[in-house]
């Protein structure tokens, strides 16, 4: 008994002080798959694709936006200037394994993902991208960069940003009503004659869409997902666009860069 006893109080001794993981060096190139919002589509001032300050890539100064290229370069000047944003604004899932063929053709040795909401924001709920051709997309997307990337290279995936989120923010604002309606802008969900049960049906897809990301991120052991925290996130409306009402403003952009930071292979979380 007493040496039982001893043998589990060494074994919590061990466990104990074993140390942590330690983070892998950082990237000395960065590359970016996504959509608008990783353009920064929309972010400020005018309309149209601002890729200098986006949450992943950018790199103007004085916006107050610490992307994760920015916070690399503090630590590592290698990465200068090897920031690619291969994002598109429209892009689906579908567009994945394109922008990760760039990705591979740039020899990124860090690639952030966070694509996935024109999947669910389209012209009804019934036009959404059938949960099999999501996953097989992202599937083709992961197995493009494994193979093709550095051997040392990393892969973040951030979740989808929570549409009804967005739509609860927002909704009593007339002129984002306004807005969304004269521009069309995700009418599956911000449509004004969608009933309770389509946005619920939107959100579900999206539940959908944020659990296939972290089942097939988890198969590599260069990808790294965000665990909910951008899908969870609680934003204001002071981080929405107002020149869309859907898009994030320089302040989104900021905070969005900092939470993912928080989960990414180099953060605190």
């Amino acid at each position: 008994m007493r040496k039982t006893s001893l043998s589990i109080a060494i074994l919590v001794i061990i466990i104990t002080a074993a140390p942590a993981q330690a983070a892998p060096p950082l990237p000395t190139s960065i590359a970016s798959i996504g959509d608008s919002i990783t353009r920064a589509t929309n972010v400020c001032c005018w309309y149209g694709d601002h890729p200098g300050r986006s949450w992943s890539t950018g790199g103007s100064r004085w916006d107050e936006i610490h992307s994760h290229y920015e916070r690399v370069l503090a630590s590592q000047p290698a990465i200068s200037g090897r920031n690619y944003n291969d994002s598109r604004a429209g892009a689906k899932m579908a567009d994945g394994p394109a922008q990760a063929a760039k990705a591979v053709a740039q020899q990124a040795t860090y690639v952030t993902i966070l694509i996935g909401a024109n999947d669910v924001c389209t012209s009804s709920p019934a036009t959404m991208t059938p949960e099999e051709r999501f996953r097989a997309d992202f599937e083709a997307t992961m197995r493009t960069l494994d193979s093709g990337l550095p051997s040392d290279a990393r892969v973040f995936v951030s979740s989808i940003p929570n549409l009804y989120q967005l739509r609860s923010v927002l909704h009593t604002n007339w002129l984002a009503r306004a807005t969304w309606s004269t521009f069309g802008i995700c009418r599956s969900m911000l449509g004004s004659n969608r009933t309770e049960a389509d946005r619920q049906a939107v959100l579900a897809r999206e539940v959908v869409f944020n659990r296939i990301l972290d089942e097939v991120c988890s198969r590599y052991e260069k990808c790294k997902f965000d665990d909910y925290a951008v899908f969870n996130f609680k934003f204001t409306a002071k981080m929405v666009s107002k020149l869309d009402y859907f898009h994030p403003s320089l302040n989104g952009q900021a905070v969005l860069a900092q939470v993912t930071w928080n989960h990414s292979w180099w953060g605190t979380q």
